[in-house]
């Protein structure tokens, strides 16, 4: 016990070679610990017959009616690439955990199962699988933790996004919020969720880059600072950028727009300013205000785009009284889900070696089996979803689609397409969901006769019932 104990903390404390984030390299290790040692026994034991996970989302938050499906393609992505290189097994060895044979198992890992997902933006609810996954059962169990993060992080910002943007009603939303975010990857990850969403827009270059998403920025109250007077910092950042946005509130805010208003008399013919910036105070009287000096010199094409700790209940009381604002900078209660940050996610075994598996546990219960959801619409608008079993076929729309097979993604929509579906399906939704407060009742999701007729043949069975 001694030695191995010091050998495990010689392998946790050593200076890890390379960079200090995830990647391709490293990724395999992005695993709870426990995935591994199950790993151990289940290839001791011989258990490696096919295994069917279901990730879902127990129940919705309290302030969320509907969640937006995200992650899918990065999750996959992630199982396809999925290896364990030299410097991980190394790592793993140095805990003195796993046996020669687990090791080699590892070292010749691939992922060969297959993925059925509700396509990206898909509104989900309750108690419906995200995905489900079909492998061997050690492949299918080691995954979980990295498919959690994946789906979890993105279904979490994109649910978000959704509601910004509805309260927007077709204003512009950009998202501002990178410098708050919880890390590197959630960085960029929150950035593409929200454009799925809805979101026009990233301040995020790296996010830009990555996931080709439009990027927008005006400018910072410390250029104001830096210069001898606002009027002339305007003038310096408007040569540079003519089109720009100019932030107005540095010191005053009226002053600011009237310093927008000598520069347009400065620039006659030349000026092209599209927008001022408000980032602080009363922003509906302030808007009002800058549009009254704007249309009074002339400036009727000059926008308004406000910033400054918003959230979708702020710029839904915007929108309500009428304020004359085209766009909003959302930042740090949209990348960090301020409201609800954490979903109750869960990747559980619901069959195993051709036999339905399920939980009993209060609270935590869990239908066994491959399911599909249907999505029954009367009138362009969903009535209610059905959760069923894989091989029912009933009426409505069938939602979770194969995403992946033998270890290999299948075809799917590009981001841009993933963008229009959750636009599309969020315009099926009730009216009622749209809104920003919790509905009651909620949205209706029913288990299917023959689905719940099989959770209670299982749970008969199950162990421990006094068999």
């Amino acid at each position: 016990m001694g030695s191995r104990g010091e050998r495990r903390s010689e392998g946790a404390g050593a200076d890890a070679p390379g960079g200090r984030w995830a990647d391709a390299a490293n990724v395999s290790l992005l695993a709870d610990l426990y995935e591994l040692t199950m790993l151990e026994a289940y290839l001791a034991e011989g258990m490696a017959e096919e295994a069917v996970f279901s990730l879902f989302v127990r129940r919705l938050p309290r302030r969320r009616n509907y969640l937006v499906a995200a992650g899918l393609e990065d999750a996959l992505r992630m199982l396809e690439e999925l290896r364990f290189g030299g410097e991980s097994l190394e790592y793993l060895a140095s805990l003195r955990l796993f046996s020669e044979r687990t090791l080699r198992w590892l070292e010749s890992f691939r992922f060969s199962g297959d993925v059925h997902a509700l396509p990206e933006g898909t509104p989900l609810f309750g108690g419906e699988p995200i995905l489900e996954v079909v492998a061997p059962l050690p492949e299918a169990q080691i995954v979980e933790t990295c498919l959690m993060n994946q789906i979890h992080l993105q279904t979490v910002a994109a649910s978000k996004a959704a509601r910004v943007v509805a309260a927007a009603r077709g204003r512009t939303v950009v998202d501002f919020g990178l410098r708050r975010m919880h890390g590197a990857d959630a960085g960029i990850k929150v950035a593409r969720a929200c454009y799925l969403a809805g979101v026009d827009s990233t301040s995020n270059l790296l996010a830009g880059r990555l996931y080709a998403i439009p990027v927008a920025g005006t400018m910072a109250h410390s250029y104001v600072q830096a210069h001898d007077g606002e009027l002339e910092a305007f003038r310096a950042f408007a040569r540079a950028y003519p089109r720009t946005v100019l932030l107005v509130d540095t010191y005053d805010t009226a002053e600011g727009v009237r310093n927008v208003v000598r520069l347009a008399r400065e620039l006659g013919s030349r000026f092209q300013v599209s927008a001022v910036r408000l980032d602080s105070g009363d922003l509906d009287a302030l808007s009002r205000e800058a549009r009254r000096l704007l249309d009074e010199a002339g400036l009727g094409k000059v926008g308004i785009f406000a910033s400054g700790g918003l959230d979708e209940e702020a710029v839904d009381r915007l929108v309500r009284a009428g304020a004359p604002i085209g766009g909003f900078g959302v930042g740090t209660a949209l990348g960090v889900s301020e409201d609800a940050p954490a979903l109750d996610v869960a990747y559980k075994l619901v069959s195993y070696a051709g036999r339905g598996r399920l939980k009993l546990s209060p609270g935590k219960e869990i239908l066994p089996g491959r399911k599909q959801v249907f999505r029954l619409e009367q009138a362009g608008k969903a009535e209610r979803d059905l959760l069923a079993s894989r091989e029912e076929e009933l009426p409505g729309r069938p939602l979770l689609a194969p995403a992946m097979r033998a270890g290999r993604r299948l075809p799917g929509p590009t981001l841009e397409e993933a963008r229009a579906r959750a636009r599309t399906e969020r315009d099926l939704l009730p009216e009622r969901l749209l809104g920003l407060g919790p509905v009651d009742p909620p949205y209706p999701v029913e288990v299917s006769v023959t689905l719940r007729a099989l959770a209670d043949r299982v749970a008969r069975s199950a162990p421990g019932r006094g068999r």
